[in-house]
């Protein structure tokens, strides 16, 4: 009997014992954190892009696409500037100038006792405009001011070129006429006048287009450099030196020397009629004695 109950108690324990192990299992199978990943290889590609970045891409694309390349576009710029030395900036500015392709053509250097001034104008290669305005502003001390204007004349430009098309195919068949039909010499006299004319228009479009396309192709910078000088006030009188003097007191006796002898030249037939006046005055009061 005893026996028998000793093997239902152990029954019961291992029963027990099963059942713990598992739910022990089930647990730990649910909030197990060490879960093996695989390592995975990452791509540089795929590299993010810091604000900088984004805004230097911004500022690119925005300069390429400002303006349409069929656009003509006349630049022009008026600029003052406060610099150091105006000699020494102004030859930076032609070493930038024939960097870029540029050239001056005019300049007009000024003096005086408060300040140094050179005006010139730049006529620079419209895609080197804005290189240039950069670099001038870069060694200046001071700007006073900078005007930067453009001119849209894609219109006009656009409007001259089909008419000048439509004023050549007239001028085609005006030629044909001439060639072909003109018989009379009054047909012959009337095709000519109508050749003169539409020549001269077509001329006058070729011209401004010419014009048109001079202006866009270079624009026209206008600078005014200054450079401020310590005001001297200028001395109410003169002392000469004394070196001065004797070189002056030099300069006087030869010059009174040279008229001199120039007077002589001048009047060499009376002094030549003179002499022999003398000479004859003489010999006469030689017998009377």
């Amino acid at each position: 009997m005893k026996a028998n109950q000793l093997k239902t108690v152990l029954k019961i324990l291992a029963v027990n014992l099963i059942l713990v192990s598992f739910f022990a299992c089930n647990q730990s199978s649910k909030y197990k954190e060490s879960v093996p990943v695989s390592n995975v290889e990452i791509n540089e590609d795929f590299e993010s892009v810091n604000d900088d970045d984004y805004d230097f891409v911004l500022k690119q694309d925005a300069s390429t696409n400002a303006i349409p390349k069929h656009l003509k576009i006349i630049k022009s710029a008026n600029a003052k500037y406060k610099v150091k030395d105006v000699k020494k900036a102004t030859n930076q500015i032609k070493r930038m100038a024939y960097k870029y392709g540029a050239y001056i053509s005019d300049l007009r250097f000024d003096n005086n006792l408060y300040k140094k001034e050179n005006r010139f104008t730049l006529k620079v290669p419209e895609q080197y405009f804005d290189s240039m305005m950069d670099s001038i502003g870069s060694f200046v001390e001071f700007i006073d001011y900078e005007n930067i204007t453009t001119q849209d004349v894609t219109e006009e430009y656009i409007d001259i070129e089909t008419r000048l098309k439509t004023k050549l195919e007239v001028k085609q068949r005006y030629e044909s006429i001439l060639r072909k039909n003109a018989i009379t010499v009054e047909d012959i006299l009337a095709t000519e006048d109508k050749l003169r004319v539409i020549q001269e228009e077509i001329e006058v479009a070729q011209g401004r287009l010419k014009y048109l396309t001079n202006k866009v192709s270079y624009s026209t910078i206008q600078i005014d450099l200054y450079e401020t000088v310590v005001y001297k006030e200028e001395p109410t009188a003169y002392n000469k030196t004394f070196w001065s003097k004797s070189k002056e007191g030099i300069s006087f006796g030869w010059d009174f020397i040279e008229s001199i002898v120039i007077g002589m030249i001048h009047i060499w037939p009376l002094i030549i009629i003179g002499v022999l006046i003398f000479f004859l005055i003489k010999k006469r009061l030689k017998r009377k004695s």
